[in-house]
């Protein structure tokens, strides 16, 4: 059971028809009620339930609904899917834009000359009972002040049966009401129209019982009394038919029923010549109590052609003929232009589209990894200019690409370099019987520039270097590396002399022999430095140099011999708290030739604490300016009977409060040594 439910979950998810979203839930939630509802509904009407049939109205209710839900969630998925492509959105686009907005104003033109047809027609039938209904006022008028007379004279009011009837043979009922007495009753064998007291003149349609009359009331004043004349032609089959039989067909509605129809639609005169059909209000009156009433409507059934010669009764002549030419002219070149607008907008659709489509081709190349693809460049607009800097962004990716290639090599190689720099540093210092020695270097950047080493040449002897390469990175590191291996082979393996100074590394040999060797633990300082500078000048760029601090260590003599070639001067802490600074020289190495290095020497005793550092510990700098050397010798004073590389830590993490978040400027490297 539950591999099916699952194999139906698939299939409806599958046909898109599993609920995704808050309105399928709903929509399948009502499908799911209606059923239930229905269900409910058979099984009641079995059993002859009567609730039954109260649940009808539910069930269609909870149709409608689902019904609805259901249409607006295909609409939705049916447009998604057809509006997926550009061309397509475009293209409703300008159906909405052009197409829609024209067939609405053709629409609206064509329903407000047809209502405006159809208000002429009932116009004209109007415009006729107004001009019958103020005709009668006329004569009921005549009528009053002429009887109004004859009662003033004395006489019997005789001549008012030359207005009992009309020319077209239609009975008009006249009666006149001398102070509520009939004076007159034009139609004897009728009863008389009665005068009404709310009001004195009124000319206008009227229902008295069941039918509709034209009528008009006009009071007159006499020595008699007041005289009230009451003229009334019924609104029937043959009035209408007097009105507009030439017309069309003309009905007459009260209430939304027909009562009268005359007359008959006319044949078409051409194929364009439609029906117009368009019923009308007429204002009535209840003649009993003077209540306005509704209801009352005229209705004229006729054709464009009829309603053209009531507008233009006297022919235009060859007037017309041009008329209809220009007319015709002008629709062709307002066809020409849609036509015209048509392929311009197709023009313009098939550009944006094409461009589009090129991007997404291009997408799917970039997609795969190809940066390689570019989009033809066949116009010069913004559609263009986009495609453009699409090139220009693949081109950029992929030159992006292949420099992160590169950068992925050189750090591949400066990884290779960091790790052989590390082994160039002392992995295992041999300490002294008199004197211990600690170093630390921490580059600003993968490599570093900075130098130490500890070099012994026996039981009780030491060279202690200290540097720092001018520069950063694998330049710098690179002399560095040059500096400690001709440290170390000066040191440990002699110094050869010659008559003319020549080393390895400074040019040819132009003369001379070699002197004897001397050994390395019989080099100075000096000498060292000298050495050095010689082979740097020749061999490295002239902006390349090294300041340098070297130093010996004689453990049975207790003494420390140096050379400082402009490195910052090493101190001696003494137990006391005096501090000597180690500043014979000379200049920096391999900025100048020929130089030579003063030497220096100073005896060790029992506590005394050597310090060497570069200036990435002392010029550190932050809002309190900059880490200084003074509190440098504080922090070493204050820990100085902690082991040396403690007090390395001490120092070092001081530097890194100093300089907060920011980024270590400089390489920091310290050299400690203390003698016992």
């Amino acid at each position: 059971m539950r591999s099916r439910l699952l194999h139906l979950r698939l299939w409806l998810d599958k046909n898109g028809l599993y609920p995704k979203g808050r309105l399928s839930f709903i929509a399948w939630y009502f499908l799911g009620l209606d059923i239930l509802l229905v269900c409910v509904q058979r099984i009641a009407s079995l059993l002859q339930r009567p609730f039954g049939a109260y649940l009808s109205g539910w069930i269609v209710f909870l149709s409608l609904v689902a019904i609805v839900l259901f249409a607006v969630i295909a609409i939705r998925r049916l447009s998604g899917k057809l509006l997926w492509r550009l061309r397509n959105r475009l293209i409703v686009a300008y159906v909405f834009i052009g197409v829609i907005p024209i067939l609405l104003l053709l629409a609206l033109a064509a329903g407000t000359f047809y209502l405006f047809a159809g208000q002429f027609a009932t116009f004209v039938v109007s415009s006729k009972l107004q001009s019958e209904l103020r005709e009668l006022e006329a004569r009921n008028q005549v009528l009053a002040h002429s009887l109004g007379a004859e009662l003033d004279s004395g006489r019997k009011p005789e001549s008012v049966q030359e207005f009992a009837f009309i020319t077209d043979g239609s009975q008009l009922h006249t009666c006149a009401w001398l102070d509520h007495r009939v004076e007159f009753n034009s139609l004897r064998q009728e009863p008389p129209i009665s005068a009404p007291d709310y009001r004195s003149d009124f000319s206008g349609i009227v229902l008295d019982g069941n039918n509709f009359f034209l009528r008009a009331l006009t009071t007159v004043v006499t020595r008699q009394g007041k005289l009230a004349v009451v003229s009334s032609r019924p609104l029937e089959s043959q009035l209408l038919l007097s009105l507009a039989a030439d017309l069309g067909e003309v009905t007459f509605f009260e209430k939304q029923v027909p009562k009268y129809s005359v007359g008959s639609t006319p044949m078409p005169r051409e194929a364009l010549d439609g029906v117009v059909h368009l019923p009308a209000d007429l204002s009535a009156m209840n003649w009993a109590d003077g209540v306005p009433i509704s209801g009352a409507q005229i209705s004229v059934q006729t054709r464009f052609s009829k309603l053209y010669d009531y507008l233009f009764p006297v022919a235009l002549g060859g007037l017309a003929s041009t008329i209809a030419l220009i007319l015709f002219l002008l629709a062709i070149v307002l066809a020409a232009f849609e036509a015209a607008a048509l392929l311009i907008g197709g023009s313009l659709m098939r550009s944006v589209t094409g461009v589009v489509g090129q991007i997404y081709l291009a997408t799917t190349h970039v997609n795969r990894g190809d940066f390689s693809h570019r989009i033809p460049i066949t116009s010069n607009d913004q559609l263009s200019a986009l495609a453009t800097s699409f090139n220009s962004m693949t081109e950029s990716l992929e030159k992006l690409i292949q420099e992160q290639k590169e950068k992925q090599r050189l750090e591949n190689e400066i990884t290779i370099a960091q790790e052989v720099q590390a082994q160039l540093f002392p992995r295992h210092i041999a300490q002294l019987p008199s004197l211990e020695v600690h170093g630390f270097c921490r580059p600003a950047r993968s490599v570093s520039g900075d130098y130490y080493d500890f070099v012994p040449l026996g039981p009780e002897k030491l060279v202690l270097a200290v540097g720092d390469v001018s520069g950063k990175g694998i330049s710098a590191a690179l002399l560095m590396a040059t500096i400690h291996s001709a440290v170390r082979a000066y040191s440990m393996e002699g110094i050869p002399v010659f008559r003319q100074a020549q080393v390895v590394g400074a040019g040819p040999i132009l003369s001379g022999k070699y002197a004897p060797l001397v050994q390395g633990a019989e080099a100075s300082p000096g000498m060292l430095l000298s050495l050095l500078n010689h082979q740097l000048y020749h061999s490295t760029p002239l902006e390349k140099y090294a300041t340098l601090f070297i130093a010996m260590y004689d453990g049975e003599e207790r003494r420390l011999t140096f050379s400082n070639a402009g490195h910052l001067p090493p101190m001696l802490l003494g137990e006391t708290g005096t501090v000597r600074r180690l500043e014979d020289g000379g200049t920096v190495v391999g900025l100048f030739d020929d130089i030579n290095y003063d030497e220096g020497s100073v005896q060790l005793r029992p506590g005394d604490i050597f310090l060497a550092y570069s200036d990435g510990v002392t010029e550190p700098e932050n809002d309190f300016g900059e880490f200084g050397e003074q509190r440098l010798i504080e922090l070493v004073q204050e820990n100085r009977d902690l082991p040396l590389d403690r007090i390395t830590e001490i120092v070092t993490a001081a530097v890194d409060d100093w300089i907060g978040a920011g980024e270590q400027p400089d390489d920091v490297t310290l050299v400690l040594a203390r003698a016992r």
